[in-house]
């Protein structure tokens, strides 16, 4: 008789407990992975803050408004290469592990930031500071394209089977505290500093900080362990030799169901680059309101989310994910977006508080659980290049636009239009979130693809059958 060959049942926490690394590493590798993720999206949001700071410097032209415009055509750009970068280097993460590609990311970032900080004004070198600034944001692009996923995964695949949605809920932690310290950065110099001194020298102090800060990301990553996930989807399919082109194949040929969820889940980002980014510019556009105050304000508003997000995602592993999380975070925006940018239309800065402030919640909660979703939507073998594709490509339509949009909609006359543009996205984001599977605790997360995991089954049986057969001959 063959001998039995053992399993694991799904769920288990022998299978994602990962009982080979000590609690202090996998605290470690979770904090190297927060905080540069931390890193990675203060340098991105810092841009879109003290957009209209800097335009005139770099981007001059007849306009104020014109000059903006040309600044946030290059921010855009840095989302235009995301697409690309998610396609061509997340398979590598998912081929030569998850850290390699997280520490070239940050670097990456950093550099673009620095970048930024040193470029002399066009009155100086002339057409070099724009494509300088267009150079840093093509830099930062690719980073960025490479970075969320990896780090969705690589926190997710940290974390014990009870704590999943927490560890998965740390990225959008970082992501919102980035954003809350570029908000706090860019108050602090708009508020402190004189117009011209800000004009000429007080916007770049962000930027070189969060280059500095970089630097330590980059530090702490290169001393984190790999994700034993990972390693063990290498080990138990081959799936580390696969090439890109064949990963990309298994996702198109077993993932589209997962793609287009992935892509649902992503698309609300419309609404968080335009809260995150260009309401407090929206705001000053279309009510005169200090911009100062309005980055004041949107620093309580984030408040709330860092605090509400790790909230949530702890519950999430208690609840489920599915139904309590993105599906109510989703219908929140949809009935309160329109109402919110109508009663900013009131003076007082009481007003832009209960504003941004009520925005950032239905965003927290819609960003609480996602991450852990869609890394739970693909196994471990495809999980970044699954992650990436989606993401990246919804995330260069729809975030990286938004606050471009939302210009041209103040542009044109029509402010309110920015509310009923992101509620339509939201709005087709919550039809497919109904079709979510649950995956909480009490779902199994495969670690290899079907195709996969079949081959390595039955190779595995045959090798059981084929030692009994010795073993009863002998």
């Amino acid at each position: 008789m063959a001998t039995a060959r053992k399993t694991t049942s799904p769920g288990s926490p022998s299978d994602t407990n990962q009982p080979g690394i000590p609690e202090r590493r996998r605290s470690f590798n979770v904090l190297a992975g927060t905080i540069g993720h931390f890193v990675e999206w203060y340098d991105w949001y810092i841009y879109g803050l003290l957009a209209a700071v800097f335009a005139d410097q770099i981007f001059p032209s007849g306009s104020a408004l014109t000059s903006l415009f040309a600044a946030l055509i290059t921010y855009a750009i840095g989302f235009v290469v995301r697409p690309m970068s998610g396609i061509i280097i997340s398979p590598l993460a998912d081929r030569y592990g998850r850290r390699a590609v997280l520490a070239v990311t940050i670097g990456g970032m950093a550099a673009g930031s620095l970048i930024i900080a040193l470029t002399p004004p066009f009155a100086v070198i002339g057409y070099a500071a724009p494509l300088l600034f267009l150079f840093a944001r093509v830099l930062q692009g690719i980073s960025a394209g490479s970075e969320i996923q990896s780090a969705i995964a690589y926190m997710v695949e940290n974390g014990s089977t009870n704590r999943r949605g927490l560890f998965g809920s740390l990225s959008n932690v970082a992501s919102g505290m980035a954003t809350l310290a570029a908000t706090g950065a860019a108050a602090i110099v708009t508020s402190t500093l004189d117009s011209d001194d800000l004009a000429t020298w007080g916007w770049r102090i962000p930027f070189a900080i969060g280059g500095v800060l970089g630097l330590v990301g980059l530090l702490l990553r290169s001393r984190a362990d790999e994700s034993p996930e990972f390693e063990e989807a290498a080990q138990d399919s081959g799936s580390g030799r696969r090439p890109a082109r064949s990963r990309l194949r298994v996702l198109l040929r077993d993932h589209r169901k997962a793609l287009l969820q992935t892509a649902a889940l992503s698309a609300p980002a419309v609404a968080y680059y335009t809260w995150a980014t260009f309401l407090p510019t929206y705001a000053q556009l279309t009510t005169g309101r200090d911009l100062g105050s309005t980055l004041t304000g949107n620093v309580i508003g984030l408040c709330l989310l860092v605090i509400i997000v790790p909230a949530c995602g702890a519950l999430s592993d208690r609840l489920g994910r599915r139904k309590p999380f993105p599906i109510i975070g989703a219908a929140g925006m949809v009935v309160l977006f329109y109402p919110l940018l109508l009663l900013l239309q009131q003076p007082g800065f009481g007003v832009y508080v209960i504003v941004t402030a009520s925005g950032w919640v239905v965003l927290a909660i819609w960003q609480a659980v996602y991450p852990t979703i869609q890394a739970d939507l693909f196994p471990a073998s495809v999980r970044v290049s699954g992650i990436g594709v989606a993401h990246q490509l919804v995330i260069a339509a729809f975030g990286g636009t938004a606050p471009l949009i939302a210009s041209a909609f103040v542009d044109a006359g029509h402010p309110m239009g920015v509310a009923v543009y992101m509620t339509i996205v939201v709005l087709l984001c919550l039809i497919v979130y109904v079709t979510l599977p649950e995956t909480g605790t009490a779902a199994k997360r495969p670690t290899a693809a079907p195709a996969e995991a079949s081959n390595a089954s039955d190779a595995t049986a045959d090798s059981d059958t084929t030692t009994s057969t010795e073993k009863e001959t002998r």
